[in-house]
């Protein structure tokens, strides 16, 4: 059966509290509630348009979005698949369900390809070039009765691919369908970034995970390790489940949704430690703009909420880690099973944001109010 990741809620407590390392050891600031926050931000109804030769034109599971340099928007979903709930999977979908599409700004789709590449998918980016990074998370031989190995006979999974935009494979990153703790391979790997020159970081350790895994790895642009940091754990560099990974921003900082550690965790290039922020709640996605806006899909506790969770997108400042906005998520939480809402995020130069919803089966896009 396929494993299933667990879920643990952060304490409550009357305001989030940032704790940063490093430049401030020890400092404590007071923020407000993300329902104190404004909303500026409108959603965009109707958006994307997905054919109804897909899947009736529903969306499935959808785990990442991002937008690309020239405009178009990225989709990697699990295949309009549901099944099982909150971790669905590409397998035995076949190539009318294909897990990567690409769609311009107005939501027409442009091309969709991927069909057999994927087992579980999770994390993905585009880098400068134009080419996608894709993770794949899957750690069973067998998922519901059903073989995950592809059509070379070799188990779907524990890997990163680098595709063409066109979907031909260039790269491949880790042991397909084998698990490991060393350089060379992975143990559920989450996300993936791509830095200006190339270097290549990589979260590994979704939950659960045979080898206890919670580390960035770093590649360079050929894909030679160059170094990981970061073990299971709650110290300031280490993970308790490394969900997202992004780099961005004015100073190219890498920050990681840490989520089970209800944190987001920023570094520079090397691995070293720059800042532990809670105020962003229990993070799942994490995305920089250039203007140095981040956003977060998260969760934050409420006992008057139903099921005692508010959850939603917020935006701060991704230098300091203040707070500017708050978009409630829309989904009635009595209508979503299992898994989270926002799960991937991504804003374009214009500063609406996408949000990938693995709960509530949708692709989000919100544009700003003026």
């Amino acid at each position: 059966m396929l494993r299933v990741r667990r879920a643990v809620l952060p304490l409550l407590t009357g305001a989030a509290v940032i704790v940063a390392f490093g430049r401030t050891p020890n400092a404590q600031t007071q923020y407000p509630k993300p329902t104190d926050l404004p909303n500026p931000y409108r959603l965009v109804e109707g958006w994307p348009s997905i054919p109804q030769n897909m899947n009736g034109g529903r969306w499935g599971e959808v785990i990442r979005v991002h937008v690309a340099r020239d405009g178009n928007i990225w989709v990697f979903h699990r295949c309009f698949n549901t099944v099982p709930p909150g971790s669905a999977v590409c397998i035995d979908r076949g190539p009318a369900n294909p897990p990567i599409l690409e769609f311009d700004p107005t939501g027409r789709l442009l091309k969709s390809f991927g069909a057999g590449l994927f087992a579980y998918p999770h994390g993905f980016t585009v880098d400068q070039e134009g080419n996608l990074w894709a993770t794949d998370v899957n750690d069973a031989e067998v998922v519901l009765g059903m073989s995950a190995r592809n059509a070379t006979g070799v188990v779907m999974g524990q890997e990163v691919l680098k595709l063409s935009p066109n979907g031909q494979v260039l790269m491949t990153l880790g042991r397909e369908g084998v698990s490991g703790n060393g350089p060379d391979a992975f143990d559920r790997p989450t996300g993936v970034a791509i830095a200006p020159n190339g270097d290549i970081f990589v979260t590994d350790g979704h939950l659960p995970n045979a080898h206890n895994n919670g580390r960035v790895l770093k590649f360079s642009k050929d894909g030679k390790f160059i170094k990981s940091w970061g073990k299971r754990g709650s110290a300031p560099g280490d993970f308790d489940e490394p969900h997202d990974i992004f780099l961005g921003g004015s100073q190219n900082r890498i920050y990681v949704a840490d989520r089970q550690n209800q944190r987001i965790q920023v570094f520079d290039q090397d691995g070293n430690f720059i800042a532990a922020w809670k105020q962003f709640g229990q993070p799942s996605s994490v995305f920089v703009g250039k203007d140095d806006t981040i956003y977060v899909g998260s969760g934050f506790p409420d006992p008057a909420a139903k099921r005692g969770e508010i959850r939603g997108i917020v935006a701060g400042n991704a230098l300091d880690g203040s707070l500017k906005a708050f978009i409630p998520d829309p989904a009635d939480p009595d209508s979503l099973t299992r898994g989270t809402t926002s799960s991937g995020i991504a804003a374009d130069d214009e500063g609406s944001i996408y949000s990938a919803d693995v709960a509530a089966h949708n692709l989000r896009k919100y544009v700003k109010v003026r």
